[in-house]
Order: structure tokens, then sequence, then C-alpha cells
């Protein structure tokens, strides 16, 4: 029988960084572990010096590179995307990226492919406990047309797609380090807080899709199984006031006062032209929770205390990370 062998692209970032050590654990734990190989591009992979995994180099913006990577590989673990940048570059990595991983699994005989998307494909919103299925999908910025066009093309091969919107723990550098700077530039409650958001801690994402990409294969029937799209999130959505004050309070900052409209809060961040604020903004405004019934409902993984419980142990990474001075190197 051909041997588990899970090829984790992606491993070395936010969330692979999680994802890998469980991964590992599940190698070690039994002689019929899977065997893991991370497909690197510049970051050093963990434990590649330790013959727990394997390595192969290759970058997703040059197709030529991956050949081969998905030799004697049951399963991809699909982590990486480009986050920021031009449009080119992003579809570099986003989209044609990943129809050359696809079809480098294809070739290869690949049996999964699973691909860690994002809720920000379905656009600003408001959304409201939808589930998979039901949001257009109108993605606004470069990075979310373009993994949408990549997230499609794993669909379309019989994929799952894996749809979280806001990720914290350690690694994050961009949803509490982002929302630190709102609150700095615009220290009040907008909105009396209203708006809910679906949060997952990067570890609860992290067993999510290690357990999809380390579940039993189904049989294989005569035609291809569809692909299918899962929102990754605690099934509990979080107010923009509880956000906040968790994250205040955890860190030892000053929680906002006064209260304005979401009107008076754009009005004061466009005096500045920062389009990027005002892009923050939403995050406090304006409602992203999603439906993730289906997801809890198929893993056995528990999704974890609720936010408001959970991010004060995260709190001394990001205290130390976004806080503390360091030392000129």
């Amino acid at each position: 029988m051909r041997p588990e062998r899970i090829l984790v692209a992606g491993g070395t970032g936010f969330v692979g960084s999680h994802v890998v050590p469980l991964l590992r654990t599940a190698a070690a734990a039994s002689p019929r572990g899977p065997l893991v190989r991370l497909l690197t591009h510049r970051r050093p992979a963990p434990g590649r010096d330790t013959g727990e995994v394997e390595t192969v180099h290759g970058d997703l913006a040059d197709p030529g590179t991956l050949r081969g990577v998905c030799e004697d590989v049951t399963t991809v673990l699909h982590l990486a995307a480009r986050i920021g940048g031009s449009e080119a570059d992003c579809r570099a990595v986003n989209h044609e990226g990943t129809r050359a991983l696809l079809a480098e699994a294809r070739r290869a005989g690949v049996r999964r492919f699973v691909q860690l998307g994002t809720a920000a494909v379905y656009g600003d919103g408001p959304h409201s406990g939808e589930p998979e299925g039901r949001l257009p999908e109108t993605p606004v910025s470069p990075t979310s047309v373009t993994r949408l066009a990549g997230e499609r093309l794993v669909l379309a091969a019989g994929g799952t797609v894996v749809r979280p919107y806001l990720v914290y723990g350690e690694g994050d550098t961009w949803f509490v380090p982002a929302l630190l700077r709102l609150l700095r530039r615009l220290p009040h409650w907008v909105d009396d807080g209203a708006a809910r958001l679906s949060l997952i801690s990067a570890p609860a994402l992290a067993g999510v899709l290690a357990e999809l990409a380390l579940a039993p294969h189904p049989p294989a029937g005569p035609a291809p199984r569809p692909g299918r799209v899962l929102h990754a999130a605690h099934p509990r959505p979080v107010s923009a006031r509880e956000l906040v004050t968790t994250v205040c309070r955890a860190l030892d900052l000053p929680l906002p006062t006064g209260t304005l409209s979401g009107h008076e809060a754009l009005s004061h961040l466009a005096a500045t032209d920062e389009h990027v604020f005002r892009r923050h903004l939403a995050l406090l405004t304006v409602d992203r929770w999603y439906a993730t019934d289906h997801l809890w409902s198929l893993i056995s993984t528990p999704p974890g205390p609720p936010f408001t419980t959970d991010f004060p142990t995260h709190a001394p990474w990001y205290r130390h990370t976004l806080l503390e001075p360091h030392p000129a190197p």
C-alpha cells in the first residue's frame, strides 16, 4: 500500500508554522504515521535537520521549480499565499502558482488537495451568519481577487477550501497589529462596537487543517468528487466591543473613550486620506461572521475556548512582539 505522504506548501508561514508541528507529532506517534514533506521557498523549514520531515525547494511564482514536488504524495496541504503587493505579483502566486501546484498533484496521482483560503473573497459585507454557498463572491483587493481565482481552481479539481476570516495568535502580522494601529489613530468606540466578527486562533485553525489532511481517504468512486468550501471560525461570533475590550485589557492598553457613528469615524479618517485605516475601520463597523456548523460537524478537533477567554493566553507573544522595545541589531 502506498504510504501516506503529505506535502505542505507554506509550512513556514503564519498558519503553517502551527500546522507542521501537529503533522510531525502524528508522524512520530506511529510507525504507520504519515511522512511530511515541506515545500520551502526562502524561510528555513522547522525540523528540516532532524530527519522528521523531508524538504523540497520550489517557488509558486516559478512553476518550473515545482516539477516533481508531488512525487509519491497522497495529500497536498496548500497554505501558501501572497498577501499584498501588485495584482501581477499576487496572481503569480495565488492563481498561477496554485494552478501549477494542482497540475503537479494531478500528474503525481495525489488523492486529496486541501487549501487554506479566506472569507475575504465574499467582499465587504455585511455578512450575518450565512453558510457556505449562500454568499456571492465579490472580492475587493488584488490579494482576495487572485486568491479566489486559485480557490476556484482547487474546487473545480475536487479539492477542499477552508475559509477563515480573522486569525489571531503567534505569528499574526496583520489582524491585531492593524487593530492597534487603528485604535491609536481613532481611540473611540464606533457604532457602540455592535458589529459581529468571525475569529479563530491559529492553533485551532491548524488543528482543523491537520485533521483534514490526516483523515482517511474515502473510497474512490466512478466520478470525481465535487469540491467543497468550509467556513472556519469559532462558532460564537465576537462583537467589536468584545474584541477591543479583550485586546486592550490583555495588553494593558487604554480602552477607547467616547462614541462616534460610522459616518463620523469615516469623516475623521478621510481628513487624513489614510485609505488603509478606512479599510480597517470596517473591522469595527460591519458584520462579517459566518456559519461554521458544517465544519465542526465533520471533524473531532474542538474549536477551543471563545475569544474572550483564549486571547489572554496569546497576549505575552503580542506584548513582546508589538509593545516591548527591541534593541537595534
